[in-house]
């Protein structure tokens, strides 16, 4: 218990310093005086990181061992978050992303990983696959809460937002010292034959060549293709086309991150008693349906008349609550798949195969979000939205693929 705790507090700490960077993107441009443009470089800081340490980690996180790179994670970003207020400066928050996507791949593949040492069969593995994620959106929601506690609304050139992160360097380090006092045997996964270097990478590369592996991977970038979209797309819709005000089409988007987790950490208990792959393909076909419900309530949804005054919650049409709802649906598909890939492997292929999670979802992400803008800005927001029925058939297919050779 002690260690799955360990492992819940490191997810926690890293969903809140990856999901501030729209927070930080807007405070840097009172702050430091830098532009929108240049602003906007703290995303590629961040994402590319990710990507490119997961690839390299992955195929040495088996030698490093799991627990050590979770304390060099930690320890990075707790050094990393206590700079931040004692230079103030953009180039201390280029640094600070950099230092929280390199350690965040640490983190997740070394999170992913240390599951299947403490899980006893693939129900419990999804099961807490499912609680972890459902968390990480429980920290994605305290992000918003937390700094703006410290925000200045009355001096946008204010640096107090800065002492967030002396809050954010002792929850890390509290999770430092919780996982250097928490046994982890790592026996189980110890390959010393391995050399270190080229071979591990090409052994990663060999992997991803499998078949099983190969629908994985096609799964896991079609789905977050799918949630990428609807998440960094639902203000717009909500604002160009439920006519919804700017605010509170922002604060009803802010719904997609609570139906998510409280669709995994339901999902976390009914994975122990049903199989995975019924659980997901009824939550798909519960999402369609919602989804084909939703967008012609959408279209009655005329507010032009009245858009920009000062309209509530309880003001916003129908449909503008069956989009987030749609979250609570598929919030178990992506712990569960996850689960259900490593499950199956060997666990000395749980660190490279959570790299290889790790990078496709990151490109499914980046997909996700150009797709959606291109068809809003060539059609509209209905025919974006529509849109996402097509990967919600595809994962429909490619569930019942990687199931039929997983066996």
């Amino acid at each position: 218990m002690r260690l799955k705790f360990s492992l819940f507090l490191n997810y926690i700490v890293f969903a809140i310093l990856l999901n501030s960077v729209g927070i930080v993107i807007l405070q840097v441009q009172g702050s430091y005086g830098v532009s929108k443009t240049d602003a906007s470089i703290l995303e590629a800081f961040k994402d590319l990181t990710i990507a490119i340490v997961s690839f390299l980690v992955a195929s040495y996180i088996t030698r490093i061992g799991y627990k050590r790179a979770m304390l060099i994670a930690l320890g990075v970003v707790t050094v990393a978050c206590l700079l931040m207020p004692q230079v103030p400066a953009f180039w201390t928050t280029k640094l600070l992303f950099a230092a929280v996507g390199a350690s965040f791949a640490f983190i997740k593949v070394s999170v992913f990983a240390t599951i299947g040492l403490i899980t006893k069969d693939t129900n419990e593995h999804a099961s807490f696959m499912n609680f972890l994620e459902s968390l990480f959106m429980v920290g994605v929601m305290s992000t918003f809460f937390l700094f703006s506690a410290f925000v200045d609304n009355d001096n946008p050139a204010s640096t107090s937002w800065l002492n967030t992160y002396y809050v954010l360097a002792g929850i890390a380090g509290l999770a430092f010292v919780l996982m250097l006092t928490t046994p982890l045997d790592e026996s189980q996964i110890r390959d010393e034959g391995k050399a270190v270097g080229l071979n591990n990478i090409a052994d990663m590369l060999q992997l991803a060549l499998r078949p099983l592996v190969l629908v994985f991977v096609a799964t896991a970038f079609v789905y977050v293709l799918m949630e990428q979209g609807l998440q960094s797309w639902l203000p717009t819709f909500n604002k160009d086309y439920l006519k919804l005000p700017t605010s509170l089409s922002i604060q009803m988007a802010s719904i997609v991150p609570a139906t998510t987790a409280l669709g995994r950490f339901i999902g976390g208990f009914v994975l122990k008693k049903v199989a995975w792959y019924w659980l997901l393909i009824t939550s798909l076909v519960v999402a369609a349906a919602l989804l084909l419900l939703a967008l012609p309530l959408a279209e009655k949804a005329n507010l032009a008349a009245v858009a920009g005054t000062n309209y509530g919650w309880a003001d916003a049409p129908l449909a503008a609550f069956l989009f987030p709802a749609i979250g609570l649906f598929i919030a178990p598909i992506y712990p569960a798949i996850n689960s259900a890939i490593l499950s199956s492997l060997p666990l000395k292929q749980h660190g490279p195969m959570a790299g290889l999670i790790v990078v496709f979802s990151a490109l499914g992400g980046t997909t996700g979000s150009l797709l959606m803008a291109r068809i809003f800005e060539a059609y509209n927001g209905q025919t974006a939205f529509y849109f996402l029925l097509v990967p919600i058939a595809l994962l429909l297919v490619l569930l019942t693929v990687f199931r039929r050779i997983q066996g």
